[in-house]
């Protein structure tokens, strides 16, 4: 088995013999880790049950965490969700990873589909499946939305898509979604949505694609799953707290391969975790900040703010030589968009992530434009 480098290892490899402007303090933004402190009721709830650490944890996730996941999806997007129909994971990086193995493992040429650019674990998860991958291609003049070709994939047997999307800052609409639902019942392959960052927007709701589903007539979500986390919405990745969501005929056998993956959530985790899901004030604050940060942008770049996410898929002529000349320049780290994607789809952008706080993002922002020129 042989995986590719993740992005920031070849980001390191990229600029390690490269000396920074030292005059410049140094700067990242590279990672889409969150860099606000995780709110304190969150925190409080944790360490009121660390003694709780002498207990294992059930693989299916405690009652109390399942219910406010459930009230979040009610709450949010306006489906009720049967108890058999949501499974809480410790994140969704685990999830992505080992649900393609889990589903794959049967079929005789087992093909994946996912988005490119790309969160690189969907690729991970193809390897491991000895999966055979197809690229749904995110160009500029579709404005980052997948083309659906049903001729490439009618012969694929797991679709994932990432909308909101990392890095394009791309979304979709639930008529969006419409042919891709379709195609899933039609074809029969399982069609998962990425949706960690449904809840960073800025003018309105982002859908669920379980939304679209009921909307269309597909009530059972046959074929249809989503993950969620709440790492973006509640600044805390750490929790590890995420789930996923749709077809119970799948998840009922997928909840069974669990049991041996070892990713139970310790019991002090689930109870913060709770609370966050079941609240959605500070989600509110969060965001604010991060349309604070895009008005920053708007200001300092002239970039239009996305629907949702906290990216800035920038245009460049060259992502590597960008990405070397401004750190050796401007000692700021941004990732290159083609260590994100495959078959050159990124070369020409670079992702930024808009994470810090107000201060340093117009810091960074503006030694961009000063080396920009």
């Amino acid at each position: 088995m042989r995986f590719n480098d993740y992005p920031f290892e070849k980001l390191n490899k990229l600029l390690k013999d490269i000396e920074p402007n030292r005059s410049f303090e140094p700067l990242s933004l590279t990672i889409g880790e969150p860099q606000y402190k995780t709110p304190l009721f969150i925190q409080e709830e944790l360490k009121d049950h660390t003694n709780l650490l002498n207990k294992y944890a059930k693989t299916s996730g405690e009652e109390f965490l399942k219910e406010s996941m459930r009230e979040f999806v009610k709450n949010r997007f306006g489906i009720g969700l049967k108890e058999e129909e949501l499974i809480p994971t410790f994140g969704t990086r685990e999830v992505l990873f080992n649900f393609p193995q889990f589903f794959l493992f049967n079929k005789k040429n087992p093909t994946m589909a996912y988005t490119n650019p790309f969160y690189q674990i969907y690729e991970g998860a193809a390897i491991a499946s000895r999966a055979k991958s197809i690229y749904i291609n995110l160009e500029r003049k579709s404005s980052y939305k997948p083309i659906l070709d049903k001729k490439a994939l009618k012969e694929a047997d797991l679709v994932i898509l990432n909308f909101p999307n990392n890095p394009t800052a791309s979304t979709m609409s639930k008529e969006e979604y419409r042919p891709w639902i379709e195609a899933a019942l039609e074809n029969d392959f399982v069609l998962l949505n990425d949706e960690c960052y449904s809840e960073i927007y800025f003018n309105k709701p982002q859908p669920s694609l379980l939304e679209a589903s009921k909307e269309f007539g597909n009530d059972s979500f046959k074929n249809i799953l989503v993950v969620n986390s709440i790492s973006k919405r509640s600044s805390a990745p750490g929790l590890r707290s995420g789930f996923i969501a749709g077809d119970k005929t799948i998840l009922k056998e997928y909840l069974k391969y669990r049991t041996y993956t070892g990713c139970a959530i310790p019991l002090p985790l689930q109870y913060a975790a709770a609370k966050a899901w079941s609240d959605k004030k500070h989600v509110e604050v969060f965001r604010e900040k991060y349309r604070a940060n895009f008005k920053i942008a708007k200001e300092i770049l002239d970039i239009e703010p996305p629907e949702a996410t906290f990216y800035i898929w920038l245009e460049v002529e060259d992502d590597i030589k960008f990405t070397k000349d401004l750190y050796k320049e401007k000692n700021l780290k941004v990732i290159p968009g083609s260590f994100l994607s495959r078959d050159n789809k990124g070369k020409k952008n670079v992702r930024i992530a808009l994470v810090e706080n107000e201060e340093k993002t117009k810091v960074a922002l503006k030694r961009i434009k000063d080396y920009i020129g």
